[in-house]
C-alpha cells in the first residue's frame, strides 16, 4: 500500500492516539495543511492527494477539480454540510464521517456554556480583576424550562444532563416520531413554541436552516438564554444582537459564529457592548482527548478502507 493522505483538521492526532503514525504504519504519506481549506494553499497538495481527511473548512467542487487522484474524503467530525456531497458523488469520490465520536464532548461543552452564561461567569471574572466584588443575581438551572432543538445523539445526551440538574425539558425535532422513547422523558413540541415557553433554548440541529430569527424572537418579550454548539446558520446573528440589546436575549453562548474572522466583518455578536451577555468559544466542543481520539480512530480506519477498496464503516450518502 502507498499513497498520500492530505490532513486539514486542526486537532488530528492531538490526543492520546497517534493518528498520523497509524496512517504511516499502513504505508501512507501524510501531508498537513491549514483548516481553512484555502484553494491557493491546497492546489499543489490536492494534485497529489489520494485521500483527504477534512476538518470544518469547505470542500467544494473547485477543490475536487484540483484533486484528480482523490479516492475518498474522511470528514474528521460529524457534520458534512461543509462538503459538496453532490460534487463528490458526481466524481465518484466517497465520503465518510465520524458519528458519535465527539457526542459526549459536545454535550458536556453545551452544559458548560449554558452554566457559564447563566451565572455570568466571564463578566464576574472581569469585574473582580478591576477590584469590583459586587454580586449579580442569577437563576438556578433546576428552576428553568429548557428547549432542546434537535434530538440526535448530542441532543439526547444534553437532555440526560439537563434532567440530572432537575430542569424541565422540552424537545423539538420534526424528524423524530412522536412514539420515540425520548418523549417518555421530555415533552414534545415544535421549535416555534419554544419562543414563548422556555427560559433556555439550546440548538443541536443540522445546519442549512434558521431556527432563531426576528420572528421567533418577536413572539415574546421574556428573557431567553440561547446556546448554540451546532451550526452558526441556525441563528440570525443580527437579530440576536438586537434582541440582546433590548433584553429579549438574556445571554448568548456559542461554539461557532457565522463570521469568525476579526476586524470590520466580525460577527455583530462580538460588539463591545454585548461582551457581558455573549460567550463564544472557538469550536472547542469536540476538543477533548476522548473525542479527538475517537474521531482519529474512525477517520483513519475509514480512510484506509477507502484507499484499499474496502467498505468503510461510516459512509455518508449524498
Amino acid at each position: 500500500m502507498s499513497g498520500t493522505v492530505l490532513v486539514t483538521s486542526r486537532s488530528f492526532g492531538s490526543g492520546g492516539f497517534d493518528a498520523e503514525a497509524a496512517l504511516t504504519a499502513e504505508g501512507y504519506r501524510v501531508v498537513r495543511a491549514g483548516a481553512a481549506h484555502d484553494l491557493g494553499e491546497l492546489a499543489p497538495l490536492l494534485a497529489d492527494a489520494d485521500g483527504w481527511i477534512a476538518g470544518t473548512g469547505p470542500v467544494t467542487a473547485a477543490h475536487l477539480d484540483l484533486a484528480p487522484r482523490l479516492r475518498g474524503i474522511a470528514r474528521y467530525g460529524v457534520g458534512v454540510d461543509n462538503i459538496d456531497l453532490a460534487a463528490a458523488a458526481a466524481r465518484g469520490i466517497p465520503v465518510t464521517n465520524t458519528p458519535g465520536a465527539n457526542s459526549t464532548a459536545v454535550a458536556e461543552h453545551t452544559i458548560a456554556l449554558l452554566l457559564t452564561a447563566l451565572r455570568g461567569i466571564p463578566a464576574a471574572d472581569r469585574r473582580v480583576r478591576v477590584g469590583d466584588w459586587s454580586g449579580r443575581s442569577a437563576r438556578e438551572l433546576s428552576a428553568l424550562t429548557v428547549g432542546v432543538v434537535g434530538l440526535g445523539r448530542i441532543g439526547r445526551l444534553v437532555i440526560e444532563r439537563l434532567r440530572a440538574f432537575g430542569a424541565t425539558v422540552i424537545g423539538a425535532d420534526p424528524w423524530v416520531d412522536a412514539a420515540d422513547p425520548i418523549f417518555d422523558a421530555v415533552e414534545r413540541a415544535d421549535a416555534e413554541s419554544l419562543a414563548t415557553r422556555c427560559d433556555v433554548v439550546t440548538l443541536h440541529a443540522p445546519g442549512g436552516q434558521t431556527v432563531i430569527d426576528e420572528r421567533w424572537l418577536a413572539a415574546d418579550d421574556r428573557p431567553v438564554l440561547l446556546v448554540n454548539t451546532a451550526r452558526a446558520d441556525l441563528v440570525d446573528e443580527e437579530a440576536v444582537a438586537r434582541a440582546a440589546r433590548r433584553g429579549r436575549v438574556a445571554a448568548y453562548a456559542a461554539d461557532t459564529l457565522a463570521k469568525e474572522n476579526a476586524g470590520d466583518s466580525a460577527s455583530p455578536l462580538l460588539a463591545a457592548d454585548l461582551a457581558d451577555r455573549v460567550v463564544v468559544t472557538a469550536h472547542l466542543g469536540a476538543q477533548t482527548r476522548e473525542g479527538v481520539d475517537g474521531m482519529g480512530r474512525m477517520a483513519v480506519a475509514d480512510m484506509v478502507a477507502l484507499l484499499t477498496g474496502s467498505a468503510p464503516a461510516h459512509p455518508v450518502r449524498a
